[in-house]
C-alpha cells in the first residue's frame, strides 16, 4: 500500500460517493415535484462544495494516491473497498460534482413528468461516476463502470426524444459489449498477480508482450467505445439526440471522459511495451475522428446533432494527446477532458433552452434569434468561440498543448511521422467553420427568417445555470497553470516509469510485430 496516502480522519471521497446515492433514498418518501427538485439540487450543490476541499487538500508534490481509503469488502476473493485520487483523476472528479447541480437546474422546467424518478436516476448515476474516477481496486471500478449504464439508460429510455428505446438500446449494447472484453482482461490480470485487485499493484509489471497485446485490445475496445473513438462512435449521435438535456450533458461532459481517463489509468501503465506497439495505429484513427467528426459536423442541421459529432473531433484531439506519450501531449490532453466537459456542457445547455422555447433542434428554426435573446446568444457565442479554441478560450490552450506535444512526436518504432501534427490541423480549421456557420444562423439567420418574436430571453435561473461554465471558459484560457500544476508531478511520475520500457518494448515489438 505505499502507493497510498492513507486518509485517517474525514472519508472525504466516501462522502462523495454515497451523499449522492443517500439522496436518492431520501427522495423516496417525496411526492411533490418540486421538493424532489430542491432536495437534488440541495444535495447535489453539497456534493459539489465538498469537492473543493480535494483542491484545497492536495499535495501537487507527490505522485501517490492522496484522499486514500481501504477497507476489507469480500475477503475471501481478495477484494477491497479501495478508493484515492492522484493529479490524473483529482480534475475529473471535482469536474463531476461541479456539473451535477446545473443539471439539476437545466431539468427544472425540461422534465415536466415522472419527476421523481429523473432526479434519483441523477443521484445515483453522480454515485457511479465519482466512484470510478476514484477507484482503486479492479471489482469496485468494474461494478461502477457497469452501474452508470442502468441511469443513462433509463434517462435516454424514459425521458427522451420520439426514438428514444432505439437510441437507449444501441447506447446499452455497444458500452456492454466493450465491458466484456474488459472484464476478461481484469480477471486474467488479477490471476496473474495473485489474484490481486489492487490496481497499482498490476502497474509495470513484467507481463508478456503477446499477452500485453491481447489486454491493450480489450482495453482499447472498452475505452473507444466509451470515447468514442472513430469507427466505435455510431451510438453516440443518436443517444446525444435523443437525450434530455441533463442526460446530453452527462454524457458529453463526463462518460466520454471515462474512456480516455481509462487509457490514462491503464492502458500506459499496465500494457506499456502494447502500448507503444500499437500507438501509431491509435493515433492515426485519431486523426481520422477529428476530421471525420468536423466534416459530419458540418453537415448537420439538427443542433444536438452538430455538437455530437463535434465530440467524436475533439476527444480525437484528446486520444492524440494521450498517445504521443510526452510531457505536453498527456497534460493538454487532461486539460481538453475537462475543457470539453465545460463547453460542449454548456452548448448542450443552450440548446435545450433553445428546444424549451420552440421544441425544434433544427437551425432552420432557431435562424435570426439574437433579436429576441441578446443574453442567450451572447452565451451561445462565447461557447461556440471556445468550442472551435479561440486565443483567450480554454479549448485553445488544450489544443495548442496536444499540437505542440504532437509537433515533438517521434514516431518511436514505425518510424517518424511529421506530418501527423499537420493532419489534425484540419480539424481545428473545421470546427471554426461548424461552430461559426452555428453562431451566424442562430444570431442572425438569413432574410427569410421564422417569426420569433413570440420568445422570452433567459431567466435568471437559466442564466444562473450558464454563468459557471462562462467563468470557466476564461479562467482556464486565461491562466491554465493553477490546474496544470494539479497534474504536472502523476503526469511526469507516469512518463518516467513508461520510458523505462520504451526501448524494451521497441525490441519486442520489432521481433514479434510485423
Amino acid at each position: 500500500m505505499e502507493h497510498l496516502l492513507i486518509n485517517p480522519g474525514f472519508p472525504l471521497l466516501s462522502t462523495l460517493i454515497f451523499l449522492p446515492l443517500a439522496g436518492a433514498f431520501l427522495l423516496l418518501p417525496f411526492k411533490n415535484d418540486d421538493t424532489c427538485r430542491y432536495i437534488s439540487l440541495g444535495v447535489t450543490a453539497l456534493v459539489a462544495l465538498i469537492s473543493l476541499l480535494l483542491i484545497a487538500g492536495f499535495d501537487t508534490t507527490t505522485a501517490r494516491f492522496q484522499f486514500a481509503e481501504t477497507r476489507p469488502w469480500i475477503e475471501t476473493l481478495n477484494i477491497n473497498y479501495t478508493i484515492g485520487v492522484d493529479g490524473i483523476s483529482l480534475l475529473l472528479v471535482v469536474m463531476t460534482t461541479l456539473i451535477m447541480p446545473f443539471c439539476v437546474l437545466a431539468s427544472w422546467s425540461y422534465i415536466k413528468v415522472r419527476v421523481k424518478p429523473f432526479m434519483i436516476c441523477l443521484l445515483v448515476m453522480e454515485t457511479a461516476m465519482v466512484g470510478v474516477f476514484v477507484a482503486l481496486d479492479f471489482v469496485l471500478f468494474y461494478i461502477l463502470w457497469e452501474a452508470m449504464l442502468i441511469p443513462m439508460y433509463l434517462l435516454i429510455g424514459i425521458w427522451g426524444g420520439p426514438r428514444r428505446i432505439y437510441a437507449s438500446v444501441k447506447f446499452f449494447l455497444y458500452t456492454l459489449g466493450g465491458s466484456i472484453l474488459l472484464l476478461v482482461a481484469i480477471i486474467w490480470l488479477a490471476k496473474t498477480n495473485n489474484f490481486s485487485f489492487f490496481i497499482p499493484d498490476m502497474m509495470w509489471q513484467d507481463y508478456g508482450f503477446r499477452a500485453q497485446i491481447l489486454v491493450f485490445i480489450a482495453f482499447f475496445l472498452a475505452f473507444a467505445i466509451k470515447v468514442p473513438m472513430f469507427p466505435f462512435h455510431t451510438w453516440l449521435p443518436a443517444a446525444h439526440v435523443e437525450a434530455p438535456t441533463a442526460g446530453s450533458v452527462i454524457l458529453a461532459s463526463i462518460l466520454l471522459k471515462m474512456g480516455t481517463y481509462g487509457f490514462l489509468r491503464f492502458a500506459l501503465p499496465i500494457v506499456p511495451d502494447a502500448t507503444v506497439a500499437l500507438m501509431p495505429y491509435v493515433l492515426w484513427l485519431s486523426i481520422a475522428g477529428i476530421i471525420y467528426g468536423g466534416f459530419t459536423a458540418l453537415a448537420q442541421q439538427d443542433m444536438k446533432k452538430l455538437i455530437a459529432y463535434s465530440s467524436v473531433g475533439h476527444m480525437g484531439f484528446v486520444t492524440l494527446g494521450i498517445f504521443v506519450l510526452n510531457k505536453q501531449g498527456i497534460e493538454g490532453a487532461i486539460l481538453q477532458m475537462i475543457n470539453h466537459g465545460i463547453t460542449t456542457g454548456a452548448l448542450f445547455l443552450c440548446v435545450g433552452m433553445i428546444y424549451e422555447r420552440t421544441h425544434s433542434r433544427e437551425l432552420s428554426v432557431s435562424a435570426g434569434v439574437g433579436k429576441y435573446m441578446p443574453v442567450f446568444v451572447t452565451f451561445l457565442a462565447f461557447f461556440s468561440l471556445s468550442s472551435l479554441g479561440f486565443p483567450g478560450t480554454n479549448s485553445f490552450v488544450g489544443e495548442f498543448m496536444i499540437l505542440a506535444g504532437t509537433f515533438k512526436y517521434d514516431g518511436v518504432m514505425h518510424g517518424n511521422f511529421p506530418y501527423l501534427a499537420l493532419a489534425a490541423i484540419p480539424g481545428a480549421v473545421l470546427a471554426a467553420a461548424y461552430m461559426l456557420r452555428l453562431l451566424q444562423k442562430v444570431v442572425w439567420g438569413g432574410t427569410n427568417n421564422p417569426d420569433q418574436s413570440y420568445l422570452a430571453d433567459l431567466n435568471w435561473r437559466e442564466i444562473v445555470t450558464l454563468a459557471p461554465f462562462l467563468l470557466f471558459v476564461f479562467w482556464i484560457g486565461l491562466g491554465a497553470q493553477p490546474f496544470i500544476d494539479y497534474m504536472d508531478t502523476s503526469v511526469t511520475v507516469l512518463l518516467d516509469n513508461f520510458n523505462a520500457h520504451r526501448a524494451q518494448a521497441i525490441a519486442l515489438a520489432g521481433e514479434l510485430l510485423p
